[in-house]
């Protein structure tokens, strides 16, 4: 009996220093490589890159207009502060303490003493390195600070570990912006991204998702005489404009279904650009499967993105993509942030959201869907003048890479189901 139970101790032990191996192999790999790329990123000059200039397509009585370019975005996103009468809606991910946050915590204050309804959200996590004199608002603009740990003492309630990964504004009910930009001054004329400005029925959608996130958060976030932000009916809607948000509190991931279901119904061309791109297997599947049958897959990415261990660990889907004929191409000299896809010239989404684990099953998120041909054709003429400074990966370049990157992939990916 003692030895039994000596052996089944000694198995335990073993079972228990291997996982931990599992992880932690490529979990101290993963630390080296950021480790070597942030001291290889000093002080490297930003390269121009090509910029779309903001377009507009009108849709029914609703108005989308895009940007490709920080500035253009930032400029628009402050006039709109700066004329706001009634009430400022504005949430974002990371907040950097630097010109251009200045300028926008500036107008908020601004519009906030002028007797303008200021509610305010951002996520304390992505904004731990922002100096805490920053994050000192006026009394008059109503703040809520996701918190860094939101579960409390329910440690396994995964539905409370989710990021506000979310980026829009709403001013006066009348005009809406989302998409991939935080606020920072590197964003605004180093990284390519791509946000939207919406204009009539749509904009409700996006003042609804903000009131029903602050509402969820607010009893523990903020004073309790805070009342709940309550809106308006909307009066009209525009069918072919939707928005899809992912509420991990309430278990509710829809923005992977809809690319699912767009992916699966595609006939002609699906054409994706994503900053990481490190999908499920299923997604992989039904991009493959598009491939196969005969449609034009194309994903552009960044060549080097600011996160390398999302970099490598995408990779590891390459070999699957391109033996079914999905073409990638690499966006050189510059970060490219956008989380966009349109398909058959009539199907298009731009939002907050990523192809990953975090952004599909995991954080707070985001993105309009439109189906409208007027949009899809913008959105291809910005995704060909992106191919411009790509570089395409061929499967033979892929096949031909050194033992050191295929050994890194194969160490790097357990870390899949964590990104």
């Amino acid at each position: 009996m003692s030895s039994s139970l000596n052996t089944r101790a000694g198995m335990l032990r073993f079972l228990r220093r291997a996982i931990i191996a599992f992880f932690a192999v490529p979990l101290s790999l993963a630390a080296g490589l950021t480790l070597v790329d942030s001291y290889r990123r000093r002080n490297r000059k930003p390269k121009p890159f090509p910029v779309a200039e903001p377009e507009t397509a009108h849709i029914g009585a609703s108005a989308i207009t895009t940007y490709t370019y920080g500035q253009d975005l930032y400029d628009d996103m402050l006039a709109a502060i700066a004329g706001a009468r009634r009430q400022i809606l504005f949430e974002t991910y990371i907040w950097k303490g630097d010109e251009v946050g200045e300028q926008f915590k500036a107008a908020l204050t601004e519009a906030a003493e002028r007797g303008v309804d200021v509610h305010v959200i951002y996520d304390s996590f992505a904004n731990l390195v922002v100096s805490p004199r920053f994050k000192r608002f006026s009394p008059a603009i109503k703040v809520l600070r996701y918190p860094v740990y939101a579960a409390g003492l329910r440690f396994f309630d995964l539905r409370r570990y989710g990021r506000d990964h979310r980026k829009l504004l709403v001013v006066d009910g009348e005009v809406g912006f989302v998409g991939g930009y935080n606020i920072g001054t590197p964003y605004a004329t180093e990284w390519r991204d791509t946000h939207v400005r919406i204009t009539g029925p749509g904009v409700w959608d996006l003042k609804r998702a903000f009131a029903d996130f602050w509402n969820l958060n607010r009893r523990k976030r903020l004073r309790r005489s805070e009342r709940p932000l309550l809106l308006d009916t909307a009066s009209d809607w525009e069918s072919r404009i939707r928005l899809h948000r992912n509420v991990p509190r309430l278990w509710m991931f829809p923005i992977r279904g809809m690319y699912l279901e767009a992916i699966n119904r595609a006939t002609r061309n699906i054409w994706l650009t994503h900053a990481y791109f490190i999908p499920d297997q299923d997604f992989v599947d039904a991009v493959t499967s598009a491939a196969r049958r005969g449609v034009d897959v194309r994903l552009l990415l960044p060549r080097k993105s600011n996160h390398i261990v999302a970099d490598w660990i995408s990779r590891g889907y390459f070999g699957q993509l391109l033996d079914a004929g999905v073409r990638i191409f690499r966006f050189r000299d510059a970060m490219v942030h956008a989380k966009t896809a349109t398909i058959d010239g009539n199907w298009t989404t731009i939002g907050t959201a990523n192809v990953d684990r975090l952004s599909m099953t995991g954080n707070y998120e985001i993105n309009v869907e439109v189906i409208a041909p007027q949009l899809a054709e913008v959105m291809e003429r910005i995704f060909e003048l992106d191919l411009t400074n790509c570089v395409e990966l061929t499967s033979g370049e892929w096949e031909s890479r050194d033992i050191y990157r295929r050994f890194t992939e194969a160490v790097l990916s357990p870390l899949r189901p964590l990104l």
